[in-house]
């Protein structure tokens, strides 16, 4: 893989621990409210369009507000990746909403009741077990005395 293949990731990974950065510093805007993470930014080839994927935990306004006031702050973070980076062209910056974070705490919701109903029906299979064992135990200890 030649060296020109690999500085889009190496840009796209850059931009991102800088959103990151400035995020974390403290956004101006009031309308960047909630917890904020930046997940991932997808670059292309020419350095020209970033989409920063960001996964913001919050109610549904403030989700909104946040996208809102990071499409706001968007130019000046150009700027601050511009000269930070050292870019002839600083990319443009979009903001998407990233759902693998919610998708993921769903999907472990989801497995914590598979799992919990699971045990409790080996419980109530083992419990009805013991029972019908302790019945077949005394039927057969009956017989033998009888015998």
């Amino acid at each position: 893989m030649s060296p020109d293949n690999r500085r889009p990731d190496r840009v796209a990974e850059a931009i991102r621990e800088e959103v990151a950065t400035f995020l974390a510093e403290g956004v101006k805007d009031p309308r960047v409210s909630g917890f904020v993470t930046v997940t991932g930014v997808d670059i292309t080839r020419d350095l020209r369009h970033a989409k920063v994927y960001v996964s913001v935990m919050g109610t549904d306004q403030e989700k909104s507000e946040t996208f809102e006031g990071l499409a706001g702050v968007a130019a000046h973070l150009r700027g601050r990746i511009g000269r930070a980076l050292r870019l002839r062209v600083a990319p443009e910056i979009a903001f998407r909403p990233d759902e693998s974070i919610a998708r993921a705490s769903r999907i472990e919701t989801l497995l914590g009741q598979i799992r919990q109903e699971t045990d409790e029906r080996a419980a109530l299979e083992a419990a009805s077990g013991a029972a019908d064992d302790a019945d077949g135990s005394a039927s057969s200890e009956q017989d033998a005395a009888e015998r």
